[in-house]
């Protein structure tokens, strides 16, 4: 996505509306790494911000990142960028957040990092879900609210996954496990009633760093409130986590029984989402990791998924 320099300029004129500085020396540098939106280092005198632009009907997906981005920093537990202004000019929708030069999470800091997520997955709401959708990625995340944790699940998130993914023509034996493991996933809940917590929702080490004070900040939020093991069992998925932060998340707010077989289970939805998003080269993970939950639960593999 290329953007023109009268644009650039005109969004440095709508950050130093927000922060009340003179647009001087604007200096603009493009970030690889962005597959949904395009990254840009922004450089406004002496102050640099981070700047992620798309097309102008995604705004909802900034406002949305804006609104959870503020409503973790609220918490005070755990350290997020600074959201500047999410706006639309032409036809470009964009979020300018602070620039944080960050380091990844080593071991000194994924002891902070565990007790911080913890002291945020304290914060609990009235209903799972949240007060508006936002994505996952590119993908749409509904988050309706709903007093039932499970229901909510098997319908807003592993039950709209397998459903993109029929759309996108992965039928077959990933649809036949989906089914099979929408009977059966309640077994996995016996004696275990999670509440809803405040989740960052799409918590793997590539949204996470460090920043030159050793705070451990968090950002690309999918935010809602659920069960707090989803937020851990998607920092097993890709690992590059700490072996310190579970430890320490352990030890300040404990796991229950049975979150090894649930954990499984939750990382599906992201492995889905992949699937959707990226392509097949998710499909064997995709559906390894949906037998293996199966199989946990005492599922016979049939010649459809050997």
């Amino acid at each position: 996505m290329s953007l023109s320099s009268e644009l650039m300029h005109r969004i440095a004129a709508r950050i130093a509306g927000t922060t009340s500085e003179r647009v001087a020396g604007l200096r603009v540098a493009s970030i690889r790494g962005g597959t949904n939106s395009a990254f840009h280092r922004l450089s406004i005198g002496d102050r640099d911000y981070f700047l992620k632009s798309n097309v102008a009907d995604r705004l909802p997906m900034f406002e949305a990142e804006m609104a959870a981005t503020n409503e973790i920093a609220n918490t005070a537990t755990i350290g997020v960028p600074k959201v500047f202004c999410v706006d639309v000019i032409e036809d470009y929708s964009f979020i300018v957040l602070e620039w944080l030069d960050l380091q990844p999470v080593d071991e000194a800091a994924g002891s902070r990092f565990g007790r911080a997520l913890a002291a945020l997955h304290r914060h609990t709401g009235k209903e799972f879900g949240w007060h508006r959708n936002n994505s996952v990625g590119a993908t749409v995340q509904v988050n309706t609210p709903s007093s039932d944790w499970l229901a909510f699940w098997k319908e807003y998130r592993l039950g709209y996954q397998l459903k993109l993914a029929a759309s996108n023509g992965y039928t077959g034996q990933l649809q036949d496990l989906g089914t099979r493991l929408m009977v059966c996933c309640d077994e996995l809940f016996s004696g275990y009633s999670p509440e809803p917590s405040l989740l960052h929702g799409n918590l793997w080490h590539g949204n996470t760093g460090c920043s030159a004070s050793g705070e451990v900040i968090v950002f690309d939020h999918a935010t809602y409130y659920g069960d707090r093991e989803t937020d851990l069992a998607m920092t097993s998925l890709f690992g590059g986590f700490p072996n310190t932060f579970v430890t320490a998340y352990n030890a300040t707010l404990p796991l229950h029984e049975g979150y090894e077989l649930r954990r499984d289970f939750y990382n599906v939805y992201h492995l889905l989402n992949h699937l959707n998003l990226f392509g097949k080269g998710y499909l064997a993970q995709a559906e390894a990791t949906m037998k293996r939950v199966l199989i946990s639960l005492g599922e016979t593999a049939t010649t459809t998924w050997k």
